[in-house]
């Protein structure tokens, strides 16, 4: 890996396209290394877990509302011809979860985009700043399907995408100044799209610089009441570089140098005209490897919230009396000692009453660690519906419980979170739970269960356990066999085939209607 310096510039320094970050981005994109057989691996996991959480999300509303966007625009088959070119007829469109047909492949990847995300349960890396990298999915395998690519150009594609991402992460901070973290996806997935395509290096440059200009969205969508913007707001960003794509492939140039101008992304929205980053990108030749750094989800919830389920459920097997109705009200508090990112986005320290309010959004429970932890400790799991019931947020117990419920950051666990070596970077804190009678218990967690480094650490065996406990009862048998046999074979498949990456499902509820 090599480091790029990054900084502003004024107008009058000329800073030449070669040495912007956008163009070596560009560079990345475009360098035909080969896949290793673990990436390749890491990615068909990658794919198989995107559609279990989409599976799962298919009948809420954010993804039914999506899909139906999607459905308003199928695409129709047209012969080259029509285009000036030889008389063959080609297959455009994309496939949209859920439903059979073909769409326009930025409205699929929004509605797919929209359902991998819904349910806030799929895979994480975080770092400088916050990223789900399996949101670069959807829009490349979009692009894929409706521009007749194989599997193994996919491939070449997803691992891209993932580097780029996480190479950002790595780097610049964008919740430091309240700018969501999608503002890293548009570039990344865009990058991805290149990759996929064999676009020139200065097409790629154009269209992530786009794609950057059009994706800088605040976290509002993340604070206080949070909507269903959340689940969309990927989405957005990977339908951006879908369009940003073919914009520059027709020849058209996007704001330049996008993050070291003197009006750019980082002098107005970031750390301003003085600010030095340092971003980590492969060398030429050097394999595309970040997205073994990531991480999934065993459970349905903001990703710093994994750790803390797991202890949770811990701590229930080991005090039982804990879950216990009398056991609840013996507890005088319980005070969750975490990183800054935990206390100040899901915690306490948000400073914010609905993560405390037995009414409040699925969005907003699932950024909330005292309501999580809450009910994990009580019901000893965490379930991607059950925990979210209304019901089971109004429980008079829990909401006693839940507001007894703070965090608190630890300088130590800061410094974890943010550390450069595997082995004790940490996403998890100290608990100490108070009883009334005096009785002080402490444990303590560093990573989740699932995670490379947990207690059991997910692989194919648990990636397909989850696609399948996800689909039981919303897809067919035969067509949970069929998707399972595709992916995993998903190097040798043809263009065709890989229409095939999708699923299918009856009765699902019709689409609200909108403008169109």
């Amino acid at each position: 890996m090599k480091l790029h310096p990054v900084r502003v510039y004024a107008s009058d320094e000329n800073l030449p396209r070669e040495q912007q970050l956008a163009w070596k981005i560009a560079e990345v994109a475009a360098d035909p290394v080969a896949v290793t057989d673990e990436v390749t691996d890491m990615i068909i996991n990658r794919i198989i877990d995107n559609a279990a959480v989409a599976t799962a999300s298919l009948t809420r509303a954010p993804a039914v509302a999506a899909r139906a966007q999607a459905q308003d625009r199928a695409q129709s088959s047209r012969s080259s011809s029509e285009r000036g070119t030889s008389p063959r007829i080609e297959t455009n469109g994309s496939t949209v979860f859920g439903v059979e047909g073909r769409y326009q492949p930025e409205w699929a990847a929004w509605a797919n985009g929209v359902a991998v995300r819904e349910l806030d349960y799929h895979d994480t890396f975080l770092a400088a700043e916050y990223s789900h990298p399996g949101d670069n999915i959807p829009p490349i395998l979009a692009v894929a399907q409706h521009a007749g690519r194989s599997g193994a150009e996919l491939i070449r594609a997803i691992a891209t995408g993932y580097e780029i991402q996480i190479d950002l992460v790595k780097a610049i901070s964008l919740h430091a100044h309240k700018i969501d973290h999608v503002a890293h996806l548009g570039p990344s997935a865009a990058a991805g799209i290149g990759t996929l395509l064999g676009l020139p290096v200065e097409t790629i440059f154009q269209a992530v610089g786009q794609a950057l200009h059009t994706t800088t969205a605040t976290r509002q969508s993340r604070k206080g009441e949070i909507s269903t913007w959340k689940a969309h707001a990927p989405a957005f960003a990977g339908k951006m570089a879908v369009e940003a794509v073919d914009r520059a492939m027709r020849g058209q140039t996007s704001p330049t140098p996008i993050y070291e101008g003197e009006d750019g992304v980082i002098a107005w929205l970031l750390d301003g005209k003085n600010a030095a980053y340092e971003v980590p990108l492969p060398e030429r030749g050097e394999p595309k490897r970040a997205i073994l750094d990531s991480y999934t989800k065993e459970h349905s919830a903001e990703y710093q919230a994994q750790a803390w389920i797991d202890l949770a459920r811990a701590l229930g097997t080991k005090h039982p009396a804990l879950r216990q109705a009398q056991g609840t009200t013996a507890i005088a508090k319980i005070v969750l000692h975490t990183s800054h990112h935990t206390h100040f986005v899901i915690g306490s320290g948000a400073n914010d009453p609905q993560k405390y309010d037995k009414a409040a959004s699925r969005e907003t429970l699932d950024h909330s660690i005292p309501y999580i932890f809450t009910v994990a400790l009580q019901d000893g799991e965490w379930h991607h519906e059950r925990s979210y019931a209304p019901e089971r947020a109004a429980r008079p117990d829990t909401v006693a419980l839940w507001n007894r419920v703070t965090t608190q950051e630890d300088a130590e666990w800061t410094r974890r979170y943010h550390s450069n070596d595997p082995a004790e970077k940490a996403f998890g804190g100290r608990v100490e739970i108070e009883l009334t009678d005096g009785t002080v218990i402490v444990d303590e967690i560093a990573v989740a269960d699932a995670h490379p480094l947990g207690a059991r650490p997910f692989a194919r065996e648990q990636y397909v356990a989850k696609f399948r406990a996800l689909a039981e009862g919303v897809l067919e048998p035969t067509e949970i066999e069929r998707f399972l046999e595709l992916v995993q074979r998903l190097p040798e498949l043809t263009a065709d085939e890989l229409a095939g990456l999708t699923v299918t499902a009856a009765g699902l509820p019709a689409g609200p209607k909108g403008l169109f």
